[in-house]
Formats: C-alpha cells, structure tokens, sequence
C-alpha cells in the first residue's frame, strides 16, 4: 500500500512540475513566438528543462545520479523541443483562424506527448537500480 500511494504521490509531483514548467514559466513572449521563432522555442524548452530538472531531481537522489539525470534532461529536452515544433505551428495555425475545437485537440494532444515522456523517462529512473 505504502509503494501504491508513493507512486501517486510522484505521478502527482510530475504533473504539477510540468504544469509550472510548461505554464507558469513560460513568458508571454515565448508562447506567442515559439511557433515561428527558433530563439522564442529554444529559451521556452531550455526554461521547462530547468525547471523539470530543479523538480525532478530528488527522485535521482541514492542512483547513478549524474547519469540517469543527464538522460532524464537530455530526453526531457529533446523530446519537449520536438513536440512544440510541431503542435506550437499547428495550433497557431488553428487559433489565426478561430477553429476553438481542433485548437484544444492539438493542444490535449500535446500535453498528452509531454506526459508520456515524463512518466516514461521518471519511471525509467525509478526502476532502475
């Protein structure tokens, strides 16, 4: 039971580190140049990297850590960059002309992409010894 309930508790650590990361730190210039800019996407993934790093790395705490983490930031970065490339154009696209609904899809498709390499790569780390 004990095992059950520190697992949620770390999916629910996840989910709240990328809400901050992916919400709360991006700046209102990011989020409306990233689908156009490479500097406005590259700060946008740098800043969530960092602060999914400053969240996550307690879990790294009693592994190897310098080489888990440098996996979990590379992977976290790579895949973040990638994923906003695409959706970031995409809903741009859809919101310049005012289709609400595929708008939310893309962007619920998104946060779904961003999601499953979270849990993935920090569940990588956590079972592997």
């Amino acid at each position: 039971m004990a095992g059950a309930f520190g697992g949620s508790v770390l999916v629910l650590w996840v989910i709240f580190a990328h809400w901050v990361a992916d919400f709360v730190c991006q700046t209102h210039w990011q989020a409306s140049n990233k689908s156009k800019n490479w500097n406005a996407l590259t700060r946008h993934v740098a800043s969530y990297t960092a602060v999914m790093g400053a969240f996550c790395y307690p879990i790294f705490m009693g592994r190897n850590v310098v080489a888990h983490f440098a996996i979990f930031v590379v992977v976290t970065f790579a895949a973040h960059f990638v994923t906003d490339a695409i959706t970031s154009r995409i809903t741009s696209r859809l919101f310049a002309k005012g289709d609400w609904h595929n708008f939310f899809v893309v962007i619920g498709f998104d946060q779904f992409l961003h999601y499953t390499q979270l849990f993935i790569t920090v569940a990588w780390v956590v079972l592997s010894h």
